[in-house]
């Protein structure tokens, strides 16, 4: 169990448990770490700060309760708040870099299907340059 000193404010750097109340008045209880955005990664526990929950629960001590709507939750009670003792690692990074990448390379493969589609339908249209920095930022 977190501790539950009532001095200690949701938000960047805190170990936060919550019961998040559905539509029927049933809770599911689930603990996070609030973390900055960048560093996100709820399957390991790390909720970004500007998402919605970590916005409606930031500043609020146990003990509070906040309307929050999400699906079929209406209520976020807050149980406990603490400082974390964990950090995100890096590889939650790269699991969103890999991911962006992979989204990437799949809307490049759409595009040179529709490429190819095009071309066989009214001719003359060259795929070729899609390929090309398909894995680089854009700007």
């Amino acid at each position: 169990m977190l501790d539950e000193r009532p001095d200690w404010l949701v938000g960047v750097g805190a170990r936060v448990e919550v019961e998040l109340i559905d539509e029927s008045g049933r809770g599911e209880r689930v603990a996070f770490d609030i973390v900055p955005d960048d560093q996100a990664d709820f399957a390991a526990g790390f909720l970004g700060a500007g998402t919605p929950l970590a916005r409606a629960l930031a500043g609020r001590r146990a003990g509070e309760s906040v309307a929050y709507s999400q699906a079929d939750i209406s209520e976020a009670r807050i149980i406990a708040v603490a400082p974390s003792e964990r950090l995100p690692g890096a590889e939650a990074d790269a699991r969103r870099q890999a991911a962006a990448r992979a989204e990437s390379k799949a809307n490049l493969e759409e595009s040179i299907q529709l490429a190819l589609t095009v071309n066989v339908k009214w001719g003359d249209y060259d795929p070729e340059g899609l390929e090309a920095g398909w894995d680089k930022p854009r700007p």
